[in-house]
């Protein structure tokens, strides 16, 4: 039987520090010059095309854009090209693809729609020499080098700093920019985190949520995502703004609920429902920057909110690692997956 530290997942999510050192070596000047063409000629929108946890990426890339470049950003179905056969009007937006492979069917014919409807289309890819890459226009590759788990962590949080030195080159952001550098330091702090707390309350259950909001929304549905992939739990991300919709009616004693923060305007309301939920008799963690008490998931503090969600994500993957295999599932090998889905 596999530790948790023998697992690909483990080792692979360890990584995340090392890989974003190399994204920002390796990826500056090609930033730079989309940065400079960006400002020089700015989309009128964004459209974002991605599956699985591409998709929680984009989620991720929709709040950091709208915040800090002030440019609606919408996500595309791949199914209305490859489906539908819809013809969007792009004209004047740019599309962002996002790929660890690069080779579903359906990103590829989203992605030269959107080309033939004259979108400039950007890929972020893994894998550089994939069918995606080659018919975009710019391609940024991610570095993550290869990945043999099934479920994506390093490729993953690669994305994400991708998004953010993408925002960093286009605003000519100082702070941003030096968040960023600061990031492969703070992914390793980050990394011994102790959340063992949070893989002993969930052996045993068979329901919960995830709850984020701003930034961290992407967060929580990548983490409910690999809490179903790699645990065999099923769990369902809510925004905190939304969770007492409805969802809410089911929250009783004893009922796990997940919540990820950051230090921004959304940390009142989010810790406020996570109180309230307490209240009810819920099982409550609380992964945010200078949390305390019994069910505090550490993160480390001084973080820019917007980096923030990298390092939760990150400290999330090692817990998930473990609980899967306390809970009898090898994290690697998912029941009835594989590494690349190719979607038509």
């Amino acid at each position: 039987m596999k530790s948790a530290r023998d697992t690909l997942m483990y080792n692979e999510a360890q990584e995340s520090a090392a890989t974003v050192e190399r994204q920002l070596v390796q990826n500056a000047s090609l930033l730079q010059s989309l940065g400079e063409r960006l400002r020089a000629q700015p989309p009128r929108f964004i459209v974002t095309c991605a599956r699985g946890s591409s998709d929680h990426a984009a989620a991720y890339a929709k709040y950091v854009f709208e915040t800090r470049l002030g440019l609606i950003t919408a996500s595309a179905s791949p199914s209305i090209s490859s489906i539908y056969d819809a013809n969007l009007k792009l004209e004047g937006a740019l599309f962002l693809a996002i790929s660890q492979s690069g080779k579903s069917p359906d990103l590829l014919r989203s992605a030269q729609a959107a080309k033939d409807a004259g979108a400039y289309v950007v890929a972020m890819v893994n894998v550089e020499d994939s069918p995606l890459a080659a018919l975009a226009h710019t391609v940024i590759p991610l570095r993550a080098g290869p990945e043999q788990s099934v479920a994506a962590t390093k490729s993953y949080l690669a994305t994400l700093a991708a998004i953010l030195q993408l925002t960093a080159h286009w605003t000519n952001d100082k702070a941003l920019h030096a968040a960023i550098a600061r990031l492969p330091n703070d992914l390793r702090r980050g990394w011994e985190g102790d959340w063992s707390a949070l893989e002993r309350g969930l052996v045993d259950v068979q329901n919960l949520y995830v709850v984020g909001r701003g930034y961290g929304f992407g967060a929580a549905l990548e983490a409910a995502l690999k809490l179903k992939e790699t645990c065999g739990l099923h769990a369902e991300a809510f925004s905190a703004a939304e969770v007492k919709h409805g969802p809410m009616a089911l929250v009783g004693a004893g009922f796990p609920v997940l919540f990820f923060a950051q230090d921004d305007g959304t940390l009142e309301n989010t810790l406020s429902v996570a109180a309230e939920f307490r209240a009810r008799g819920a099982r409550v963690w609380v992964a945010a920057p200078g949390a305390q008490g019994d069910d505090a998931l550490p993160l480390p503090t001084g973080i820019e909110p917007i980096v923030t969600p990298l390092l939760t994500v990150q400290s999330f993957y090692r817990a998930a690692s473990a609980l899967s295999l306390a809970r009898g599932y090898d994290p690697d090998v998912p029941p009835h997956l594989r590494k690349v889905t190719e979607t038509v």
